[in-house]
């Protein structure tokens, strides 16, 4: 993958997540609802399993914009690439929609959730 452009149509807004490959490590591109913004960056890198069991994990830092709620959706896809690709990935971007419901908060996330990576 150099680079690939996921677009998924919610009920109520489009998200827009764009995968670039940069050396061995990715960038991550997320954005959508009303007004595309950068509202946090994430930085994930690969580490061993804290649990022992053996499967790749991830530490994750993170950098918000005063007042604005991405990060579970940067955090996320960052950590999880970083642990399946075993490279360091960024993630970066915001989904805004004005008075926006619990309910299609909740649609964001899943849809996020359900990127294969």
């Amino acid at each position: 993958m150099e680079e690939k452009v996921i677009e998924r149509e919610l009920s109520f807004a489009k998200l827009t997540i764009k995968f670039t490959k940069v050396g061995k490590d990715y960038h991550i591109l997320l954005q959508g609802g009303d007004s595309s913004h950068i509202g946090c960056t994430v930085l994930a890198l690969p580490r061993p399993s804290l649990k022992g069991d053996g499967r790749p994990g991830s530490t994750a830092s993170v950098i918000n914009v005063t007042g604005h709620k991405d990060e579970y959706l940067c955090r996320y896809l960052a950590e999880k690439m970083a642990a399946s690709r075993n490279a360091t990935v960024v993630c970066t971007g915001g989904f805004h929609v004005d008075g926006i419901t619990e309910e299609q908060i909740g649609e964001v996330q899943r849809a996020v959730e359900e990127i294969e990576i």
